[in-house]
C-alpha cells in the first residue's frame, strides 16, 4: 500500500517519497542485504553465470550498536529538583522499559536518522464532564520509516503523522495518527486503513469497522490534548541532512549515510578474503592407480575434499603419482586493505581513527579511554545536545499527562540528564582530584555530591549535615 496516495487524497503535504527510499537503503545496509550488491553473478566460462552471496562484515550495524551504547545506556541518570516528580517519572519510564527500548531506538536512530517517542494515556476512566479519574501512561516508539512531518520550522517539527502497522487475521492494517494544531492547541486524529490487494491507496475504515478489530478496539478517533505543546518528541542524529535536495528537511540521516562507498569496499575486500580461503585451500591430486587398495577398497575417504583423482592420460613422469597444490593466501594485503577502510569508516562516522581494527579474521573494537579533544568526544557531545533536549521534552510530556491523572507533580522541576562519560575520561582519577580539591577547600562538599552522586545542589545541600564528613 502506498501511504503517499492516501496523503495526496487527503490533501496532506509531507516529505517526498524519494527520501523514504533512502531510509530503506540505509536499512538494507544495516540488515546486510543490499539490492544490486549483496548478491552478484560470476561467469562460469561456459556461457552461463552462477549467483553468489557476498560475505559481509556487518559494519553498518556495528557502528549503530556502538553509538547507541555510548549515547544511552544503563549508566545514564535523570535527576530532578523535585523528588516526588522525579520518582513518578522514573516509575513511568521503568514501566515502559525506557532504557531497554531507548537503547534499541538509539540504534534504530543511527541507521534511519530519526526516531520518535509518543507518550499516551491508556486504561483511562473518564467522568461525564470529561475529567480523567485514573489511567496509565504508555510510550510508543516509532522509527523514521513511519514518521511523516507535515509542518516544521528551522528543523523543529510542529505537526506530524505517525503510522503503526498491524496484522489481524492475515490482513494488514495501518493506524494513521495525525498530531496537528487547531486554534493553537494540539489535537490527535486516528484513522485505520486496510491494505487491499491490487490497491495502492488502501481502504479507509469507518470507526464502527475498526472497533471490531482487537488492536483498535479502544482507539479514539479524536483526542483534544488542550495543550499548545506537542505530545510527541522527534529525536534525530545531530548531522546535517545532505541526502535530500530539500535543505529544510527536518529528518536526520544514518550515521553511515556518507560512508556507503567505504562499506561497499569493506564487504568486497572481506568477500575476496573469504574466497582466498575457499579457492586456495590445499588440494592433493592422486594417480588413478593410487585411489584403491589391493583388495579394491577405496584408499581415501570419498567425502574428503582434499584428494582429487588425476585423469588417466596425465604425465606421470612430470607430475608424479601424488601431486600437491598449496596456493599462497594473500593475508597481509587483505588485512591492510580492510584495516585502512575500517579507519576511513570510523573517521566518517565520527569515531576518529583506530576505533576498529581487523585482527585474526575479525573486527575488534578499541576500548581505551578517549580524551576530551578527540573526534569521538566531540561527536558524542554533539549528538547529546539533541538527545538531551528530546529526553527533557519526553519527561515534560509525562509530567503533563501525570497532572491530567491528578498526580501532584511540579511542571517546573529542573531536569538534569547525566550522560555516561566513563569512556571519555578516567573517572577514578578525576574523582581523586576532586577529593583533594574538597580537602583543601577549592571545592565544596555540596558540589562534590552533586557531581558524583547524581544529585542537584539543593538535594546535596540537604544531605550534607556535617561539612567534615568523610567522603566515600
Amino acid at each position: 500500500m502506498d501511504i503517499f496516495s492516501y496523503f495526496r487524497r487527503k490533501g496532506i503535504d509531507t516529505l517526498d517519497a524519494t527520501f523514504y527510499r533512502k531510509i530503506e537503503e540505509w536499512k538494507s545496509w544495516y540488515n546486510g542485504n543490499v539490492r544490486n550488491f549483496s548478491f552478484y553473478r560470476v561467469y562460469t566460462g561456459q556461457g552461463s553465470y552462477t549467483k553468489r552471496k557476498r560475505k559481509t562484515m556487518g559494519m553498518a550495524k556495528k557502528v549503530c550498536e556502538d553509538i547507541a551504547d555510548l549515547l544511552l545506556n544503563e549508566r545514564v541518570k535523570f535527576v530532578f529538583s523535585d523528588d516526588a516528580t522525579g520518582a513518578f517519572v522514573q516509575e513511568v519510564l521503568d514501566e515502559n522499559q525506557f532504557l531497554v527500548f531507548g537503547n534499541d531506538y538509539q540504534e534504530r536512530k543511527a541507521y534511519t536518522g530519526t526516531v520518535a517517542y509518543i507518550p499516551y494515556l491508556y486504561d483511562a476512566e473518564i467522568e461525564a464532564d470529561g475529567a480523567v479519574t485514573s489511567g496509565k501512561i504508555g510510550i510508543n516508539y516509532v522509527s523514521a520509516g513511519n514518521i511523516y512531518p507535515v509542518s516544521w520550522q528551522r528543523g523543529k517539527v510542529t505537526e506530524c503523522i505517525f503510522t503503526f502497522p498491524h496484522t489481524v487475521n492475515r490482513k494488514k492494517y495501518i493506524q494513521v495518527q495525525y498530531h496537528k494544531l487547531e486554534n493553537g492547541l494540539y489535537v490527535i486524529e486516528n484513522t485505520v486503513l486496510e491494505a487491499i490487494t491490487g490497491s495502492r491507496e488502501g481502504k479507509e475504515l469507518k470507526r464502527e469497522e475498526w472497533k471490531q478489530l482487537r488492536p483498535f478496539r479502544n482507539l479514539t478517533a479524536r483526542i483534544e490534548t488542550g495543550s499548545p505543546d506537542p505530545q510527541f518528541v522527534i529525536d534525530r542524529l545531530n548531522i546535517v541532512n545532505n541526502a535530500d535536495a530539500d535543505e529544510s528537511n527536518p529528518m536526520g540521516i544514518a550515521i553511515f549515510a556518507n560512508a556507503i562507498d567505504t562499506l561497499k569496499k569493506l564487504d568486497i575486500e572481506f568477500d575476496s578474503y573469504c574466497n582466498e580461503f575457499e579457492l586456495g585451500k590445499k588440494r592433493i591430486f592422486v594417480a588413478p592407480e593410487m585411489m584403491k587398495n589391493i583388495d579394491g577398497s577405496m584408499a581415501f575417504d570419498p567425502e574428503d575434499t582434499v584428494f582429487y583423482k588425476m585423469p588417466d592420460d596425465y604425465d606421470k613422469e612430470k607430475e608424479g603419482l601424488i601431486h600437491e597444490v598449496d596456493m599462497q593466501i594473500r593475508t597481509e594485503s587483505h588485512s591492510k586493505a580492510i584495516n585502512d577502510d575500517l579507519n576511513y569508516l570510523s573517521l566518517k562516522c565520527g569515531f576518529g581513527t583506530e576505533r576498529y581494527r581487523f585482527d585474526s579474521g575479525q573486527a575488534k573494537t578499541a576500548t581505551e579511554v578517549i580524551s576530551e579533544n578527540s573526534d569521538m568526544y566531540r561527536m558524542l557531545k554533539k549528538h547529546e545536545i539533541i538527545l538531551e533536549d528530546a529526553i527533557r521534552q519526553l519527561i515534560k510530556i509525562i509530567i503533563r499527562l501525570g497532572r491530567i491523572l491528578n498526580y501532584p507533580l511540579n511542571e517546573k522541576t529542573e531536569i538534569t540528564v547525566d550522560f555516561d562519560d566513563s569512556i571519555i575520561e578516567d573517572k577514578e582519577s578525576e574523582r581523586n582530584t576532586d577529593r583533594q580539591d574538597v580537602s583543601i577547600g577549592a571545592m565544596s562538599l555540596v558540589e562534590y555530591r552533586a557531581k558524583w552522586y547524581g544529585e542537584t545542589e539543593e538535594q546535596a545541600a540537604r544531605k550534607v549535615q556535617n561539612p567534615a564528613e568523610v567522603i566515600e
